[in-house]
């Protein structure tokens, strides 16, 4: 698999102009998941653009959220529940958010809420 800063790419060129899809690869990149080989190996999925040519990475979210109601990723319960709000903006897959949110530590409250917001059209501005 590639490293991560070469995924991290990919989920970017692939979700590019779609707010949606850029808030949650940035998600995903935050959250380091892309430093763990057992999320990359089984759910992400890499091509080279049909126009361009550039690396292009997606993540298989409903074979996530599969496994986590299997019980078979070794996640923290806060991962457990970030993943879950990342699969419902990325791939559209319910999610409750009460039971998602509460037990949310500040640092993924704060990047949640950045991801809000560059979801709804306001991408954060550099350094800020």
């Amino acid at each position: 698999m590639a490293p991560p800063d070469h995924i991290a790419t990919a989920l970017r060129n692939q979700a590019e102009g779609i707010h949606c899809l850029e808030a949650a690869a940035e998600l995903v990149i935050a959250q380091a998941w892309l430093h763990r080989t057992g999320f990359t190996s089984r759910f992400l999925i890499t091509a080279q653009g049909l126009a361009d040519g550039r690396p292009m990475a997606r993540v298989d979210w409903s074979a996530v959220t599969t496994a986590l109601d299997a019980e078979v990723l070794r996640f923290s319960g806060g991962e457990r529940r970030m993943l879950r709000l990342t699969a419902s903006l990325a791939d559209g897959i319910p999610v409750d958010l009460r039971e998602s949110l509460v037990g949310i530590d500040r640092s993924n409250l704060d990047l949640l809420l950045t991801t809000l917001r560059h979801a709804s059209g306001q991408r954060p501005t550099v350094g800020g």
